[in-house]
């Protein structure tokens, strides 16, 4: 079974990508998935949590370059922005998550923020707050009201 015992049961689509950790890349369902709750409860939808666990890595150029994550983003945006367009009221995305966070299963080894946390399990090192590449193009998307993201195509 793909997913956990006694909480969530996965399907597996062998035409989607998956992240390193197993889990679908999937921006077409996301769209989906909001048309049909939309036609279902005809009230505005707020996505809460949407993201992408990797394993970042702090360059030695002291930046952590992770094109993958703004790739996700991108993508997922986008077809948000369809959806609205499809007519679903979406009245907000939450990215998951700002800054690095500890993962219920793999700790600081999976991290989803826009903001490196330096450090590790067993080494908290400085602690020093890193804005990754994603965390720049985000700031971007925001300060454009999307129009970034229209011209990327």
């Amino acid at each position: 079974m793909v997913g956990e015992e006694g909480v969530y049961r996965a399907e597996e689509n062998e035409c989607l990508p998956s992240t390193e950790f197993g889990w679908k890349i999937d921006p077409v369902g996301l769209r989906t998935t909001l048309r049909r709750l939309y036609a279902h409860a005809h009230m505005p939808l707020l996505i809460t949590e949407n993201g992408m666990g990797a394993r970042d890595l702090l360059e030695d150029d002291g930046h952590v370059h992770d094109s993958y994550r703004i790739d996700y983003y991108a993508k997922h945006l986008k077809q948000a922005a369809l959806a609205i367009q499809d007519g679903v009221e979406l009245m907000g995305y939450c990215p998951w998550s700002f800054m690095d966070l500890v993962s219920t299963h793999q700790g600081y080894q999976k991290r989803y923020g826009f903001v490196y946390i330096n450090r590790d399990e067993k080494d908290l090192k400085d602690m020093k707050r890193i804005p990754k590449d994603s965390f720049y193009w985000y700031r971007d998307v925001i300060q454009t009201n999307g129009e970034s993201l229209i011209q990327s195509k």
